[in-house]
């Protein structure tokens, strides 16, 4: 099958290239999932697990991505709930091969079937995007309805989805990021954005929830803004200043099949809209993860040419 692999760390992005590689196997429990689309997230070379498996072992070649949709190809030994031909979308596995090629192995629990009036470029855009901002929002952050939340990186992949669930919520939302991504946080109901290279972040008061996904001096000075009893949720990085009486959570997104088939039936109900921006052919993925080729919403890699048989 082809993929795209990456063998030298030090090499970085200029180290991915399209190659050929066996058919994967399927363990106990695994699903051979035959890759429509998929997506990435753009940091995910600088990630150990790219790199070693479960053990600390070498794994190279590896193959980015974890975000997938496609048809299932061949079920592992003991697998149940899923079947052969089935539409299926999830997370791969951080410490195996991933969702940039044509064919993945995953385990079953972390994919949810895929309604047929779903197409797999929008699927492909929901799995850790959405994931993120639901357990963001609400299993970390607790946010409820009435309460005011600060949504940092609000027109981004992540920021995009948990605006549209806050607000769904019953929540005020405060939309921030940079001034191009103004409209489409407005559009997608935040009540008021901040651009974080004009405006002042302390303008946003005092807020019950604030969902981090860019780190750094924005994730430092967003602790105080954080209300009594409030809490400081981010993705970037654990946070070096705590809010003076409130929690501060850091996590990384875990796979939930329920919530899963959850966000794709809001898909298909219109309440939710997953932005997707560039859609590539699987040989662009490379120039995909380069700084220079980002481009607004989120990269899909459109992976099998014959959509016929999706």
């Amino acid at each position: 099958m082809r993929a795209i692999t990456v063998r030298d760390r030090a090499a970085g992005v200029g180290g991915l290239s399209l190659t050929e590689l066996p058919y994967p196997h399927a363990a106990e429990n695994d699903v051979i999932v035959r890759v429509h689309a998929a997506g990435f997230t753009p940091g995910e070379l600088d990630w150990p697990a790219t790199w070693t498996d479960r053990a600390g072992r070498d794994r190279t070649p590896s193959v980015p991505g974890h975000e997938l949709s496609g048809v299932v190809a061949a079920l592992g030994y003991g697998t149940t709930g899923l079947t052969v031909g089935q539409r299926v979308f999830g997370l791969t596995d951080w410490t195996r091969n991933g969702s940039l090629a044509e064919y993945a192995a995953v385990e079953a629990r972390d994919l949810a079937p895929l309604p047929a009036d779903v197409d797999h470029v929008v699927a492909a855009a929901l799995p850790i995007s959405g994931l993120t901002a639901w357990q963001g929002l609400f299993d970390h952050g607790r946010l409820a309805a009435g309460q005011t939340v600060l949504i940092h990186g609000a027109a981004g992949g992540v920021g995009s989805i948990a605006v549209q669930l806050a607000r769904e919520a019953g929540a005020r939302v405060i939309g921030t990021g940079r001034a191009a991504g103004r409209d489409t946080a407005l559009g997608l109901g935040a009540d008021t954005f901040l651009d974080l290279q004009s405006d002042q972040l302390e303008d946003a008061g005092e807020v019950d929830v604030v969902f981090d996904v860019i780190g750094g001096d924005v994730l430092d000075r967003s602790a105080a803004l954080v209300r009594a009893g409030g809490t400081l949720v981010t993705i970037a990085a654990p946070p070096r200043v705590r809010p003076r009486d409130g929690r501060t959570v850091f996590f990384v997104v875990e796979p939930d099949r329920v919530r899963l088939v959850d966000l794709a039936r809001r898909v298909r109900d219109g309440r939710l809209k997953p932005i997707v921006g560039a859609v590539r052919a699987l040989r662009e993925a490379p120039g995909a993860f380069a700084p220079d080729r980002r481009t607004p919403g989120k990269t899909i890699i459109r992976v099998a040419e014959d959509q016929k048989l999706s």
